[in-house]
């Protein structure tokens, strides 16, 4: 029904049974209907010659509630579907009517695209004395204290800082490291990223990658952004990741939807194009709950004047028993 996430098996079975139109209906049984078990049964509908008047939709029938009890249990089995019980099903099958026990959907309104959003990874780089130490305690458990000397050197040269703009820092890195013998690795870059720039949410964005002019079109929903030096694409933060499930049925669809309701909470968010999946769920809890009604005031107040009463006095006896 909903177990699996999109593009794994089970919401791949419900894809392939919906989007070919087999599924006409699913029948939710009531509880305990079976020996030695409890868990919630549903009966579905398939065929691959739906009626025209069916043909797009799914019709789910709560039947949870018709039922007969047993003159005796079985196990944890305490009821049976009677002769009327049955006639209502079918009867509310046949007819396609909708009402508390039956709603009719499209095939879409179980379907939902599942995104990644995105967001720019943003470092800084503090090169006061007390970080160096403590890098430098980094590059001796690396048995790498060449690094500590080079960053050593770059505070001498750039400053403390902080220094914002990891991009600029790193360039600014790799032209220093060129006047020594300290050559900047891949391995050395990773523990300078890893050991000594920290995350900072008003850093500038790392650059990823810069494609020249016409080899990809700007689309800020998907992380390309234009100026003057080509299309940008950021580095994306794993930390700051999450995802998104968007209905098929959304108005406007996957971008109407992260406009509305991701880029006003996070303006530099984007939506990763390869990690969009189709999945699709049936949830009879969500079409068919129904909440219960708050007590009035009147109640709670009664309430709270019953137990005023039960502990008029208490407060006096207790302190009456110490004295």
């Amino acid at each position: 029904m909903f177990t699996g996430d999109a593009g794994q098996g089970e919401s791949n079975i419900r894809r392939w049974i919906i989007e070919n139109d087999w599924l006409e209906a699913i029948v939710a049984l009531p509880l305990n209907m079976f020996y030695n078990t409890g868990i919630a049964t549903y009966v579905w509908v398939l065929t691959n010659r739906k009626p025209e008047h069916r043909r797009g939709k799914v019709q789910l029938i709560d039947a949870t509630s018709w039922f007969k009890p047993l003159r005796k249990n079985l196990g944890k089995k305490n009821c049976e579907l009677g002769p009327d019980d049955i006639d209502q099903v079918l009867s509310t099958f046949l007819n396609l009517e909708e009402n508390e026990q039956s709603k009719v959907f499209p095939n879409e309104a179980f379907g939902y695209w599942k995104v990644t959003v995105e967001r720019p990874l943003r470092l800084r780089v503090d090169l006061s004395t007390e970080k160096q130490n403590a890098f430098a305690q980094v590059c001796a458990e690396a048995n790498d204290p060449a690094l500590a000397k080079l960053i050593t050197f770059a505070a001498e040269k750039f400053g403390e800082g902080p220094h914002t703009n990891y991009n600029s820092f790193s360039q600014k890195l790799k032209l220093l490291s060129e006047q020594t013998d300290v050559k900047l690795t891949a391995k050395r870059l990773k523990l300078i990223r890893d050991g000594l720039a920290e995350r900072d949410e008003h850093a500038d964005p790392i650059i990823k990658k810069i494609h020249k002019p016409g080899k990809v079109q700007e689309n800020t929903l998907h992380g390309l952004y234009g100026t003057k030096a080509g299309i940008i694409e950021f580095e994306p933060d794993t930390e700051l990741r999450d995802t998104e499930q968007i209905p098929l049925l959304e108005e406007g669809g996957i971008e109407a939807f992260i406009e509305r309701e991701v880029l006003p909470h996070a303006q530099d968010a984007w939506i990763d194009p390869d990690s969009i999946k189709t999945g699709y769920e049936i949830s009879f809890t969500r079409h068919f709950y129904k909440p219960q009604p708050l007590r009035t005031l009147a109640e709670i107040t009664a309430d709270i004047r019953a137990l005023e009463a039960e502990t008029d006095g208490l407060l006096a006896e207790i302190i009456g028993g110490q004295a």
